[in-house]
């Protein structure tokens, strides 16, 4: 090319620059709702709309359009969705809605008739080519860049970060492989070059996070894949090792007890990853375990926990129960009583079953009645809040390590090796408001309640 054709480029690039600049830039709005999984979807499409010139709206009036990244789960969760594309559509107009629930177009549509667009989970540029088609890019995606760890939807100094995509599992109360579909891992440099941007970019904690983390790398056969010049095998021990070397804290969820999670406690002593398991147990009654479809030794899974805290004796295990499952007797529920008291874990969600569509549980015999869900619910809150409580006060005049959260009036709201954000506790810190969020400080424990910590700065 000549030096006048050069020039005669770039003066054309240049006016259509200063016409594309007198458009208004177009903006989208998000409400996303569910897990982090799909908190994940929302961020990669943000991302890629924010690569393309579009803002990020905070609210419905500010926005050209409004995407709803829905959760299907529950009954409850869909009613959760409706209801919030319900007021999309009031207080916007426009209307794209996306995730779990997007499977359920027809009666998505019967409700809300005026949505744009529904599609389905990880359907990221059928999500993106709606809002083309309701309001089209402003310019050139490779002129205008975003943030090398792309838009994310959580604070600065925490993100989740997602190793695979839909389970293998066919447990009888859950529709999640129906929805997402069997495994899909991610390559291991794939992920490892992902959390060296997010450490980068300033953040201090990576949440790892799939619908069975255990299970990583199965569905490729553990394939290498070169990161800095290293192979990495897609197994999470070897996973977890090289996240370790970031700097940042590593912490897991949705681990199944699978015999190779032993592995990850030299890790966790040698102090690569958090002392912390978020493992979903469901139930210990094996008569229950067998209906749901889940492994059922529940004396083997007590006597890992014990093996696992003489190794790591700083191990915090999170975990989730459903009470009133179909065919559960009182016994039933005694036994799971039982079976928490002596496992002892640190922080536990519980939730009534619920029937959702779809779901083989549906079929199976002796359903619960709703107000016996509400008194074992009750019972198992009240059992665990003692244990809770025990765990919590046992750690008074002890110094810990914390990350900070946020910074109130009342001083900052933190969060120590044993918390994972919005599901568990946190650290109170009365003298530490010229910390900022993000920062990492040494506390002293001075007090403890059922689930919170209260302290001063060491």
């Amino acid at each position: 090319m000549t030096k006048a054709q050069t020039q005669a480029v770039a003066k054309a690039r240049s006016a259509v620059a200063a016409k594309e600049a007198k458009k208004p830039v177009p903006r989208v709005g998000i409400v996303s709702l569910g897990c982090p999984k799909a908190l994940v979807d929302s961020e990669r499409i943000l991302t890629k709309l924010r690569a393309e010139g579009y803002e990020i709206s905070g609210s419905y009036e500010g926005a050209d359009v409004v995407l709803v990244n829905t959760c299907g789960f529950l009954d409850s969760a869909k009613k959760e969705s409706l209801d919030a594309i319900g007021e999309a559509l009031r207080e916007n107009g426009k209307v794209i809605v996306t995730g779990c629930m997007g499977v359920e177009e027809s009666r998505i549509r019967e409700i809300h008739p005026g949505v744009l667009s529904v599609t389905g989970p990880q359907q990221y540029e059928a999500v993106v080519d709606a809002v083309h088609q309701v309001v089209p890019p402003r310019h050139d995606p490779f002129v205008d860049l975003v943030p090398p760890q792309g838009i994310k939807l959580t604070p600065r100094h925490y993100a989740y970060l997602k190793i695979s995509e839909g389970c293998n599992h066919r447990c009888s109360f859950c529709i999640i492989p129906s929805m997402r579909g069997d495994l899909v891992s991610r390559p291991a440099a794939e992920i490892l070059y992902e959390a060296e941007r997010l450490v980068v970019a300033g953040v201090k904690e990576l949440l790892v996070i799939s619908q069975d983390t255990s299970a990583y790398g199965v569905d490729i056969r553990y394939a290498e894949s070169l990161f800095a010049r290293k192979k990495i095998k897609a197994r999470m021990t070897e996973l977890c090792a090289e996240l370790g070397n970031f700097g940042a804290w590593v912490r897991l969820h949705y681990v199944y007890p699978y015999p190779h999670v032993d592995e990850l406690m030299p890790l966790m002593a040698e102090k690569k990853i958090l002392p912390y398991l978020d493992i979903p147990f469901q139930h210990a009654s094996p008569s229950v375990l067998k209906a749901m479809k889940r492994p059922a030794n529940d004396q083997k899974v007590l006597d890992r926990i014990q093996r696992w805290r003489k190794e790591v004796p700083e191990l915090t295990l999170r975990s989730t129960f459903i009470v009133g499952f179909p065919g559960e007797t009182e016994q039933d529920f005694d036994y799971l009583l039982q079976w928490l008291e002596e496992a002892q874990l640190d922080r536990v969600g519980c939730f009534k079953y619920e029937p959702v569509e779809g779901a083989s549980a549906n079929a199976l015999p002796g359903a619960v009645p709703e107000e016996l869900k509400e008194e074992r619910w009750h019972r198992f809150m009240q059992a665990q809040q003692a244990i809770s409580a025990k765990r919590l006060q046992a750690k008074v005049g002890r110094t810990i390590e914390v990350l900070v959260d946020e910074i109130t009036a009342k001083g900052a709201i933190c969060r120590s090796h044993a918390d994972a954000p919005e599901i568990d506790g946190t650290v109170i810190v009365a003298n530490a408001r010229t910390l900022k969020p993000g920062a990492l400080a040494k506390v002293k424990v001075e007090k403890a309640d059922a689930y919170d910590l209260y302290g001063k700065l060491a």
